[in-house]
């Protein structure tokens, strides 16, 4: 009904059943289908009238335009008081459905509206799978708890920008230090990027550890984020990973069992691989992390989710 000119009334496709043989289906404004049931629940034009605070000429001239357009009688007007006619009671059916349906559709816009529903879609890759994806839905989710969230998985930033374009998601959770050409760039954090590696890789190195140093040390790393962290990081050298590894928790299990160590965020290393030892870079190593979108007014449950993540102080 969005588009609607003001002061006109929009437009509802009716299929109401069988007229002398011939099953009727017209274009009936809204505003007309309720005068009509008004009719049908006082009995006629008068009281109708009233309730509905319009003359009773106007009404009169409403139902026999729907008559009109209809190409039928709907109310014996013989009597008294109007009845329906068999049409006008295989319409009053329709009409009837039709106002709950709407009722129901405003009841519905409403509740998202109001944020007592909804749902929001967001996209991600691995990389922040766990800090800061979780964080971010946690804190959500505590303040809407009648709001449902949909995390999809993406093959890194193009992956999102994709999934974005198509409409899978309204919202990207992405590294920012690439470009974004096209998008709305919200930033949220920047996540302190650490060397985490077995106790027994970690006795010869320094605390802090220099860029330099970590281009020469056996890395474990997902290499569909290669591009992002050598160009913010210069932390990659001709053959120090030597292991390319998409999955996270397989990652982490690298580290853990001392194959090499890895460069993740400072709050990964200490949630996610709590036996590692974690050495800072020298100089810092931040990567920004925020949300991505398309230009365009977002839900109002995406823009609750803009809204409170933006609106959050959050830790590295």
């Amino acid at each position: 009904m969005a588009g609607t000119a003001p002061g006109r009334h929009p437009f509802l496709t009716v299929t109401c059943g069988t007229i002398r043989g011939v099953t009727y289906d017209n274009r009936v404004d809204l505003h007309l289908v309720t005068y009509f049931v008004a009719v049908v629940d006082h009995g006629g034009i008068t009281k109708a009238a009233q309730a509905l605070y319009i003359s009773q000429p106007s009404l009169s001239q409403a139902i026999r335009t729907l008559e009109r357009r209809l190409g039928t009688t709907l109310f014996d007007r013989t009597g008294r008081r109007l009845t329906l006619t068999e049409d006008g009671r295989v319409l009053e059916v329709a009409a009837r459905r039709i106002l709950a349906d709407v009722e129901r559709a405003k009841q519905k816009v409403a509740a998202v509206r109001d944020l007592e529903a909804g749902r929001v879609e967001i996209v991600t890759f691995a990389t922040f799978s766990i800090h800061p994806v979780i964080e971010f839905v946690q804190r959500f989710r505590q303040r809407y708890p009648n709001l449902t969230v949909r995390v999809n998985d993406a093959e890194g930033p193009p992956g999102v920008h994709a999934a974005l374009r198509r409409g899978e998601a309204e919202i990207g959770i992405t590294d920012l230090s690439v470009e974004h050409a096209g998008m709305i760039t919200v930033p949220v954090l920047e996540q302190e990027m650490v060397l985490a590696l077995h106790p027994d890789l970690a006795a010869d190195v320094p605390d802090p550890v220099t860029r330099a140093q970590v281009r020469d040390f056996p890395l474990v790393l997902d290499l569909g984020s290669r591009a992002s962290a050598a160009r913010t990081g210069e932390l990659l050298g001709e053959q120090n990973v030597v292991v390319d590894c998409a999955n996270q928790a397989a990652l982490w299990q690298f580290v853990e069992r001392g194959t090499a160590g890895t460069v993740v965020p400072r709050r990964v290393a200490e949630k996610q691989i709590p036996g590692a030892v974690i050495r800072p870079l020298d100089p810092p190593f931040r990567r920004p992390v925020g949300l991505v979108m398309r230009p365009g007014d977002l839900s109002p449950a995406a823009a609750a989710f803009v809204a409170t993540t933006t609106g959050t102080s959050w830790e590295a």
